[in-house]
């Protein structure tokens, strides 16, 4: 009937187990078997997903186990108690069948040391190839052949001297370690394959019970595969069993069970441990990398730095539900229902950096969505609209696109069941194509049987939902269970796509202005959960500060901006304090001539349709006000829609082509009005902009209500934007503010690159890359766009030369000339991601550019980063801040950093060019992995900040440098492009997890020539 989801593992070498009933009377075990519980119901409770008042009237308690069937145990009779084993020889090879496990110890004794295999000295550790750079004349590296590693650009100088010093809180601890103390790297096997849970009371049975043997330590544990410990144990190699009381699941019961209930069923799980020395880690080498006297071309000593990372680490997994690097806890302010099955929960992000101060642990507040820990039954009623009366209509029946809906919110979710007593959890694969009522199965001795009857035999229960589909839980064979007797396991994140709702929940608990997001880090630097609760810091001498980083940042002043000719004001410096500016007595820096548009509504009721003339008059005259011409005329009356029309491809094709036809084929901005956000959004973009060839504008009919003068405002910005238009140029050109490098009849284009991946439950559809380049100089605020499919989940842009290629020959049309330097701007890079990064795309634009004969342009490669965990807070006692009212609020825009705690030699900086309205600003970090330009700090730090005033949509400087800004726009409207055949695959009906080879990418709709070159996707 049922199949576990770690009886699926399916590995060669792992062991099959068989349970032990026995009785025992070792106090010792009833010693442990009680901390074991204890373990369960802290996690289980602790978290506070479990609300035993909430389930339905209609689950029913746990019902008695049908009579057991006889097993024969295929383990080896147990060992004598007093039994000694020869020791196997260092020389002899394990055996890896699983019909042949080693002979385990008595069920009856917890833990045995198994032989033990004495080697004569530890694995050797694989040396990290140190290759000398190859330098040029100017010093840097030179490019060498492929197979060569590259080393990244160092820091050219100490850091900027440019704008007003400021002093900064950073949520960076400083962590000092005794170089001279050693950490012994051990590898752990357990076998059967136990979950992290498990796994961490395994190693807390394992040091307790055998302190002498592991010579007292404490080692620190990364719940996969290594033991870090401070001390060398006796012996290189451990085999180890230790059997485990495994106890009911007492969290769904609604009662308490006798006590000679609980050990009549308690059960012993046998696990073998088997420890391995590989390698002795010495603390020195990180030192000298950390030194400011050290040689600059050591590399960062990886396991040493890990090793403390799972020292620091060891503590919060213990007592918290670890995600990524972030660990959540109802203990940091509880859960909050957030809808739709979801509930919000705080936690903290921490990660041990290397930094110019030395080692730093960063620290952040964290929030994330899990699902709800409550039946399914009633789970599918809060995910899915049309379950809401699912307990009043138990004869419900699930159409076909119901059915698929179910399965898409119940797929890959962990459950436990609520009929018999177990621990085991399931994995969801899919649902029964059959409704429970029409559910037969195979039992043991090949009979049929019917599953409601099955339950109810065995079980005595009825089940109630019986054409609703069962779970299957199994990839390949038929294992069901229905959905009424099963739970959502706790401590489950939701990987599902957040609705609105949803999200705006989620951010709201989550957005916490400065002072508070403060005070929580500092609460979790000194709280019970945090990285510093635990003994493990003292155990390798490490001394983490409860206090944040003080450090002096510097505040760069905004550029001045030059507008449009026709207006009042045709210069200006933004000096409010958030750096904003308006456009009330001023014109566009380039207001474009519209006088070919349509309009098309789809839906909206009467009175929201008598509001489109009203609309158009308004927009047409807020156009005028900017700069911009808009016809007070559409080129055709308005054309008025049902909504339905977006649900069906190939009419809204068919009505988009009829518009561009009445227009002579000339069109140049189509306006859409919609009733609502609609999936149809996504077809309509591709289709005008690969089909008819024509912009197009999107706005809801709520917002034609207001007609607010912002609204209308930002409206003609995009409109202006997309038709080939610019808001705001910078006064003094880019040449006039770093002449040193940068002049006028030496062209530079400035590239944004990113790729956009599909959903995480999304294991077919491809990812999309988007490259972005600037079509005009100096003023460099116009951006073409190149955007590809690729292999799914590819982070490296496979077609970027060709993509680069494209966007040189556009910049030679436009320009007249090829591009003296490429200054290229990579987003969505992880660090562990950065030089595989720099090699092969740096490869690719040399080879791009390589086409032309004797073109090779200066080229600069920068990392982007918007997803990171550093935070900057004012100073208290920063009299600045008191004296502008600063004090509780954001940092300004153009606060930088660039010492302290970025990076120990290579090129960073943390800028913040924004202002921070809600919550606390998150600067961007810019990582400089190459630079053949030679840029000093000051001169790329105010390159930077100043071109953050130039994106099109707003007036106010942007949080990310606008070409990569633009680019992850270009990707998402890519990814808009093939979200058709994306949801096609996710309805496809696969019932495996073992994610086989992705299929190859379907290739992006080629764009229309009309509006390849212009800002469609902004």
């Amino acid at each position: 009937m049922e199949d576990s989801e770690e009886s699926n593992a399916g590995k060669k070498c792992t062991t099959k187990t068989r349970t032990f009933r026995g009785r025992t009377n070792s106090t010792h075990k009833h010693q442990y078997q009680y901390q074991y519980q204890h373990h369960l119901f802290r996690y289980s409770n602790q978290f506070g997903f479990f609300n035993h008042n909430q389930y339905p009237t209609y689950y029913p308690a746990l019902l008695p186990l049908p009579p057991p069937i006889p097993l024969q145990l295929a383990l080896t009779p147990p060992f004598p108690q007093n039994h000694s084993s020869r020791s196997k020889t260092h020389l002899q090879k394990p055996s890896c069948k699983l019909n042949n496990p080693p002979p385990p110890p008595s069920p009856t004794s917890s833990v045995s040391q198994g032989p033990v295999v004495t080697i004569s000295s530890a694995p050797e550790v694989l040396q990290r190839r140190k290759s000398t750079p190859i330098k040029g004349n100017d010093g840097k590296k030179a490019m060498g052949s492929p197979a060569q590693s590259l080393v990244a650009t160092r820091r050219p100088d100490s850091g900027g001297v440019e704008g007003p010093v400021i002093t900064l809180l950073a949520n960076h601890f400083l962590v000092q370690f005794n170089s001279s103390q050693r950490i012994f790297h051990y590898n752990v096997e357990i076998s059967p394959n136990p979950s992290k849970q498990v796994a961490r009371l395994i190693k807390q049975k394992l040091v307790e019970d055998n302190s002498a043997v592991l010579s007292g330590a404490f080692p620190a544990y990364d719940g996969r595969k290594n033991f870090y410990s401070p001390v060398e144990f006796q012996n290189d190699r451990f085999e180890f069993y230790i059997s485990l009381p495994i106890p009911t699941s007492k969290s769904s019961l609604p009662f308490r069970e006798p006590k000679d209930f609980q050990e009549r069923h308690q059960q012993l799980k046998l696990f073998r441990i088997n420890i391995k020395l590989v390698s002795k880690l010495d603390g020195k080498e990180l030192s000298r990398y950390l030194s400011k006297d050290g040689d600059d071309w050591i590399p960062l000593p990886q396991d040493y730095l890990h090793a403390l990372d799972v020292v620091l680490r060891e503590s919060p997994m213990e007592k918290c539900i670890p995600v990524g690097r972030s660990f959540y806890s109802s203990l940091m302010g509880g859960t909050k229902e957030i809808g739709g099955g979801a509930v919000g929960l705080r936690g903290f992000f921490q990660s041990l950096r290397p930094t110019q101060q030395g080692l730093a642990l960063n620290v952040d507040f964290s929030m994330t969505a899990f699902h709800e820990s409550i039946g399914v039954i009633p789970y599918l009623q809060k995910r899915l609209k049309f379950l809401r009366d699912l307990p009043q209509n138990k004869a419900r029946v699930l159409i076909n696109e119901e059915m698929k809906d179910v399965d898409k919110a119940l797929k890959n979710i962990r459950v436990f069941v609520c009929h018999r007593e177990t621990v085991q959890k399931y994995r969801v694969y899919g649902l029964t194509e059959e409704t429970t009522e029409n559910l037969w199965f195979a039992d043991r001795d090949g009979k049929n049987l019917r599953l409601v009857s099955y339950f109810k035999d065995h079980y005595n229960y009825d089940i109630k939902f019986r054409n609703l589909p069962c779970l299957q839980i199994s990839r390949s064979k038929p294992c069901y269970l229905p959905m009424e007797l099963c739970m959502i396991c706790e401590g489950q994140k939701f990987l599902g796509k957040l609705s609105d709702d949803q999200t705006a929940r989620i951010l709201k608990m989550g957005c916490q202005r400065p002072k508070e997001r403060k005070n929580i880090i500092h609460e979790v630097m000194r709280g019970s959960v945090g990285p510093t609760s635990g003994n493990q810091s003292r155990e390798f001498k490490l001394n983490v500060s409860r206090e944040m980083t003080r450090l002096n940042g510097r505040i760069l002043q905004p550029p001045k901006l030059r507008l449009g000719d026709g207006g009042l004001i045709r210069d200006l410096v933004p000096s409010r304090y958030d750096c904003q500016w308006n456009l009330l007595d001023s014109h566009v820096f380039e207001g474009k001539r519209i006088e070919r548009w349509a309009l098309i509504s789809f839906g909206g009721t009467s009175d929201q349709k008598s509001n489109i003339p009203k609309f158009i008059n308004q927009l047409s005259q807020r156009c005028e006000h900017l700069g911009i011409f808009l016809s007070k005329s559409t080129i055709i009356s308005p054309q008025y829609e049902p909504t339905q029309v977006l649900n069906n491809v190939a009419l809204l094709e068919s009505k988009l082509k009829k518009i561009h036809k009445a227009a002579s084929n000339n069109l140049q901005l189509l306006i859409c009005i919609m009733e609502k956000r609609h999936k149809g959004y996504a077809d309509l973009k591709r289709i005008a902009e690969t089909n008819v060839g024509v912009v197009s504008q999107c706005c809801l009919f709520a917002n034609l209500g207001k007609l607010s003068s912002q609204f209308l405002a930002n409206l003609s910005l995009k409109i202006n934007a997309k038709v080939g238009g610019c808001t705001v140029a910078l006064y003094n050109s880019l040449p006039s503010q770093i002449p040193r490098l940068l002049h006028s009849d030496e062209p530079a284009i400035f590239m944004g690159a990113d790729v956009t991946h599909p959903h995480p439950l999304d294991d077919f559809s491809p990812s999309v890359a988007a490259v972005v380049g600037s079509m005009n100089w100096p003023a460099a605020n116009k951006y073409a766009s190149r955007m590809r499919s690729q292999t799914h989940r590819q982070e490296i842009i496979q077609d970027l030369g060709a993509m680069v290629k494209e966007l040189l020959d556009d910049f030679y049309q436009e320009v007249g000339k090829l591009p003296k330097r490429i200054i290229f701007f990579r987003d969505g890079v992880s660090e562990t991601q950065f030089y595989k990064v720099l090699h092969e795309e740096l490869q690719a634009i040399r080879e791009a550019c390589s086409s032309v004969p004797g073109y090779r342009p200066l080229i600069t490669f920068a990392v982007v980063q918007k997803r990171h965990h550093t935070r900057l807070f004012p100073c208290e006692t920063d009299i600045s801040f008191i004296q502008n009212q600063f004090y509780n609020e954001n940092i300004p825009p153009g606060t930088v950093v660039d010492t302290v705690i970025t990076h120990p030699k290579e090129f960073d900086f943390y800028l913040c060019s924004h202002w921070g309205v809600k919550g606390t600003s998150r600067p961007t970090h810019y990582h400089i992995l190459w630079d053949e330009s030679q840029f000093t700090s000051d001169e790329l730090q105010k390159l930077v900040y100043n071109l953050c005033y130039t994106f099109v949509r707003c007036t106010k400087p942007v949080s990310l440098v606008p070409p990569a800004y633009y680019a992850h726009l270009a990707a998402y409207r890519g990814r808009l492009y093939i979200e058709r055949s994306e949801s096609m695959a996710s309805k496809r009906n696969v019932c495996t997890i073992s994610r086989a080879a992705p299929p190859k990418a379907t290739p992006l709709p080629k764009l229309s020539e009309n509006v390849k070159n212009l800002m469609f996707y902004c």
